[in-house]
């Protein structure tokens, strides 16, 4: 971590309360879940599912990377964050958002509250790629690093401005157009334009940071940047020109091979840490990996086969496999370090003080792992087999991975002295 400008961190105020509700959303999330069993043993565009789908994206998986984000660009940049308080705007405006939507979907009341928590989203999106571009700007260091955060970024914007329209053409139809359709274009610029880009350029500050590895292979990285970009914007022109084709699984497949690219590069670092061993976080951020292939494998039989149950396995794999897995793993990575940096940087060597990884416990981590493999294959056998007693004991479980989840990432972020 020796080329890391801890200094240039922003206050934990601006940065824990995206973790905080971030875990507060997780915790809804698997009670929502709960809430909505049957809706897993029929179609897969219903209003609890929509409800679901934007309260993970939103209220769980981006509140946590916009805390983690603005955490990170300052450090890797050298410089201050530009505004922080457009970040806590941000903040506002994205914990507004999804308050608004996740219950105008629910009892799905198409609307004023249903495009106020839209619109709420979209400056979100806005004030945050104002501070990425700008805190970024004079960055001369990690310009891989920069490519896929900024656009990701651009991205995020583009998907919550979609949504938006989307929003309100339900309520105030004007697009003339398969909403469905349109549907799946806005939930993959999303998947792909915002979670993989920034997720796949966030990993290798970070990952051989956190592995004390390193690998030369850049190139790799620029050949993932280049093949995610280029197969996400064919998919999204040719659909929105000519609607749904066969195209479609091509540009799935140059986006695979963006992942691919990725993981080649990975790895490399991985061969070459210097830490062996792997803890429990880590390997929660290992397991994300296989989903994340899983679901590409699974895209042929989504296009061909028209039974909803294989639409349904394919987003548990991206949500609650992939993201939500890294998100359990890098959460215990990161926000005790962010923790520790606040309140200790200067009582180092003064005082005896706590490592980073005392803050929380190791133990339920490694509880918190188990439950969430458990929860998660019982999940999707039970949605394959339609089974709603396995269905149901998966959820249950994983309520309990998201109260272990909640408790511990609390445990750190009301740490004192």
């Amino acid at each position: 971590m020796a080329d890391i400008d801890i200094g240039r961190a922003p206050a934990n105020s601006i940065v824990l309360p995206f973790f905080g509700a971030g875990a507060l959303f997780y915790l809804a999330l698997s009670f929502l879940l709960l809430l909505s069993g049957a809706d897993w043993s029929g179609y897969y565009f219903t209003p609890h599912l929509l409800a679901l789908v934007h309260t993970a994206a939103l209220g769980w998986g981006s509140m946590v990377i916009f805390g983690a984000s603005y955490q990170i660009l300052p450090v890797i940049c050298g410089r201050d964050l530009f505004s922080p308080g457009l970040a806590r705007a941000s903040f506002i405006c994205l914990t507004t958002g999804v308050l608004f939507l996740a219950p105008s979907f629910w009892w799905f009341t198409p609307g004023w509250t249903m495009i106020t928590g839209g619109a709420s989203v979209v400056v979100a999106a806005i004030l945050y790629n104002v501070n990425a571009f700008c805190t970024t700007g004079a960055c001369k260091r990690y310009s891989t690093q920069r490519l896929f955060i900024l656009s990701s970024a651009c991205w995020l914007l583009l998907t919550t401005t979609a949504g938006l329209l989307l929003a309100i053409n339900l309520g105030h139809p004007f697009i003339f157009r398969n909403h469905l359709d349109l549907l799946k274009l806005h939930a993959h610029a999303g998947l792909a334009g915002w979670f993989l880009l920034l997720i796949t350029g966030v990993s290798t500050k970070l990952v051989p940071m956190f592995l004390l590895g390193k690998s030369s292979k850049t190139r790799w990285l620029y050949i993932s940047f280049g093949a995610q970009n280029t197969g996400l914007l064919l998919f999204i022109i040719d659909g929105l020109a000519n609607g749904p084709s066969y195209r479609f699984l091509l540009y799935a497949a140059l986006v695979a091979l963006g992942i691919i690219a990725w993981m080649i590069w990975l790895i490399d670092c991985f061969k070459n840490r210097a830490r062996k061993a792997i803890d429990w976080p880590m390997k929660h951020v290992l397991l994300s990996f296989p989903f994340l292939l899983l679901s590409f494998l699974l895209i042929p039989l989504v296009y061909y086969n028209a039974r909803p149950k294989w639409a349904l396995v394919y987003g548990l794999f991206l949500f609650l496999g992939w993201i939500t897995s890294i998100l359990l793993g890098m959460t215990f990575k990161t926000l005790p370090f962010i923790v520790w940096n606040g309140r200790y940087k200067n009582l180092n060597g003064k005082i005896k003080i706590p490592m980073p990884k005392q803050l929380y416990n190791e133990q339920w981590v490694s509880y918190q792992l188990i439950s969430h493999l458990s929860a998660l294959l019982l999940l999707i056998v039970g949605v394959v087999l339609q089974e709603m007693l396995l269905i149901r004991l998966a959820l249950w479980i994983g309520l309990a991975t998201a109260i272990l989840y909640t408790c511990n990432a609390f445990k750190i972020i009301l740490h004192r002295l």
